[in-house]
């Protein structure tokens, strides 16, 4: 099929990358830039995958990128634009009208409001051209696996003729096992919205958990055990922590609430994992408070992680950020190491006074800091060297954001261990 896929996403790349693998005739029009200037972006220097696929479309032919002349006359129009580029959807839907195929379809695979895909269709529907709502469900670091081995496409369909044409376009992504879920195209929009809606109220709740464990010196990990082991509640998304960020899963609640403001229906119950979230990005802090009694000015404190989550350098919504706010404000020095997202962080607040950056070893983060902060579970962090830990941090005080250590271990190492519901203390 011959593809025309706008964005500069890494839902857009992937899709370029993924589409011409397969032998499409792919034509990819970024917004805002061009192939020179994405190929260098961090976003994509953590998906290689993608990056080798782009290549290899480039070199074999089937993919080209900001060609015009590859667009007079087309079988798809892939959108893949983000949130807040509607109206550049809009824009290029129009323009597409005298080059897409009569029997063409036009794939959403954006996260606009509820029933934009129909107004999409309604721009060009003289031609005959219909829409399809195809929502981006990709997980950063893991770009190529999730879009080529999806476990499930929900595919927003109104035409059992849109519907051929997806299944033809992704045919070989759909071999393993039925991956396409359809339903109406609302449907679909809003039941992208809805997943992540759920899965941040699951967060939220067991973050609330933790905290009351906190109160009743109970260790929640017997409490999250207990709970995932019912079947009717499982495992995932039960692991506490200080608080969770991205780009998408944020602006999907934004979304979520948004959408459910328009219908005169205001969620009391997403305002409150909404709250409870953005408390929890201060858990951290206030345990710090609370240890040294609210004694902090000229502390230094080591942070491990600032990326909103492992395999990305993104750092959109991330705890790490409300944290620096709340250690500056008390005149703490920030010792912070990332593996990946220090540009990020520095593009967000500069050259700050009360900031060092370490991107080599971590434990370099930590000479001369009364405390450590563990922020993001990157693997290198899962077993660091506690003797040296020990001898590095003054104050010998751990916190762990995310719960990846063992607390009595930790304890057994000479360390105050801190977690998000559990706690150990050395023997006296």
């Amino acid at each position: 099929m011959r593809v025309v896929i706008h964005g500069s996403e890494l839902s857009a790349a992937t899709a370029a990358a993924a589409l011409s693998w397969v032998g499409h005739q792919v034509c990819w029009q970024p917004i805002g830039g061009d192939w020179e200037g994405l190929k260098d972006s961090d976003w994509l220097s953590r998906e290689p995958l993608v990056a080798q696929r782009i290549e290899e479309g480039i070199a074999s032919g089937h993919l080209r990128i900001d060609d015009a002349a590859c667009a007079d006359s087309v079988d798809v129009v892939w959108l893949a634009l983000s949130p807040d580029q509607r109206d550049e959807a809009h824009r290029i839907v129009i323009a597409a009208a005298s080059q897409i195929s009569p029997t063409g379809v036009v794939v959403n695979n954006a996260t606009f409001p509820v029933g934009e895909t129909e107004r999409l269709e309604g721009l060009i529907a003289d031609l005959g051209v219909v829409a399809v709502a195809l929502p981006d469900t990709l997980e950063e670091g893991r770009a190529w696996e999730t879009f080529t081995r999806a476990r499930r496409w929900l595919l927003g369909c109104d035409s059992d003729h849109g519907e051929a044409l997806v299944r033809e376009l992704m045919r070989a992504f759909n071999r393993r096992h039925e991956v396409f879920q359809r339903m109406p195209r609302r449907a679909a929009e809003l039941t992208k919205l809805a997943i992540n809606g759920m899965l941040a109220t699951r967060i939220s709740y067991m973050n609330e958990m933790a905290g009351l464990a906190d109160s009743l010196g109970v260790d929640v990990e017997f409490v999250r055990q207990g709970m995932g082991a019912d079947p009717r509640i499982g495992y995932e998304y039960l692991y506490p922590g200080c608080g969770f960020g991205g780009p998408n899963f944020s602006r999907d609640l934004v979304g979520l609430a948004d959408v459910q403001s328009a219908s005169g229906r205001h969620s009391e119950l997403l305002d409150q994992v909404l709250e409870i979230n953005e408390h929890k990005k201060e858990t951290l802090f206030r345990k710090l408070w609370a240890h040294f009694h609210g004694r902090l000015e000229g502390r230094r404190v080591a942070i491990w992680g600032a990326a909103f989550k492992p395999g990305t350098a993104r750092i959109d919504q991330a705890p790490v950020l409300t944290l620096l706010r709340a250690l500056w404000a008390q005149g703490v020095h920030v010792c912070l190491h990332d593996p990946a997202a220090l540009p990020a962080v520095r593009a967000a607040v500069g050259d700050h006074p009360l900031l060092s950056l370490y991107d080599d070893d971590p434990m370099e983060a930590c000479e001369g800091v009364d405390a450590l902060m563990l922020v993001t579970e990157w693997k290198t962090y899962w077993n660091p060297d506690w003797a040296g830990l020990r001898d590095k941090l003054s104050e010998r005080l751990v916190l762990d954001g995310r719960n990846i250590y063992a607390p009595e271990y930790v304890a057994s190492q000479g360390l105050h261990y801190r977690g998000i519901g559990r706690r150990a203390d050395p023997a006296a």
